[in-house]
């Protein structure tokens, strides 16, 4: 185990997108440093995943934190930079996988019901411009490996309209300009910067939004393949991007956003 450098840093490991791409990356051979947030409740689940990561004889730092909160964000950073830059190959992988975010309508006949600016602020700075403070963090303390590839979960949210969805739908469409920008930036150093698209799934978060059990069914209905998309469809794209032999030339690909939902988004 200790022979094996190469590290996967994924926000929102403990469920969803992040927990597939955590066990998928560790069976590719990557160790996971994983940052969730999770309660008694919840917890159960991250140790679950930790522990399958370890049975793979891999390596597994999880961080029970709150990723958007600078100061916490900064103690990860320091504990990690011993594990991940002993070896000398620093972050080959940082999926950022955050699901936590307002969902209120913009306009209600209470308005006490509608989106407030607290609201919305909280939801912007969690789930798209965490992306790059993390990123400028991890840069900056010399973890991203040269062929680093950095992905960050949107939807097709960013484009479309759900009931209650407009924060987090604004926070996805200020991602996708957060990639590109990053992109652009990182290019000189060698690191590829893209959005994961992916479909609608049946993941914890997705069930949190009113009317799931609806958009699951239109989903359905709307994919040419039958089927909502699953994390593990997510999970296998971004391993294959960067996890085998000839991986390195996926870093030519950047500033995109790669679609994985089995065509949905195109009808």
């Amino acid at each position: 185990m200790g022979k094996n450098r190469r590290w996967a840093l994924i926000l929102g490991a403990s469920s969803g997108f992040g927990a597939a791409t955590a066990l998928t990356l560790a069976g590719e051979g990557f160790n996971i440093i994983g940052v969730h947030l999770d309660r008694r409740a919840t917890l159960a689940n991250a140790e679950r995943i930790a522990g399958e990561i370890r049975g793979m004889k891999r390596e597994a730092l999880f961080f029970n934190v709150n990723a958007a909160d600078h100061e916490r964000r900064a103690e990860v950073i320091e504990s990690c930079r011993k594990a991940v830059v002993e070896g000398g190959n620093g972050i080959k992988v940082f999926l950022h996988s955050l699901a936590f975010g307002t969902l209120k309508p913009y306009i209600a006949g209470d308005a006490k019901s509608a989106v407030r600016p607290a609201d919305m602020d909280m939801t912007l700075d969690v789930m798209a411009h965490s992306f790059v403070y993390w990123a400028q963090d991890l840069f900056t303390a010399g973890l991203l490996a040269t062929g680093a590839q950095l992905f960050a979960m949107s939807s097709a949210g960013s484009h479309r309209v759900w009931p209650a969805y407009g924060p987090v739908s604004a926070a996805k469409a200020a991602l996708e300009a957060h990639v590109r920008q990053l992109a652009v930036e990182l290019a000189p150093h060698g690191i590829a910067v893209n959005a994961i698209q992916a479909g609608v799934a049946d993941t914890p978060a997705a069930r949190r939004i009113p009317g799931s059990e609806q958009m699951f069914d239109k989903a359905i209905d709307m994919n040419p393949a039958g089927r909502l998309t699953k994390p593990e469809d997510v999970a296998k794209i971004i391993a294959a991007l960067c996890g085998g032999e000839s991986s390195g030339a996926a870093g030519w690909m950047t500033g995109n956003i790669i679609k994985i939902d089995g065509g949905e988004d195109l009808v």
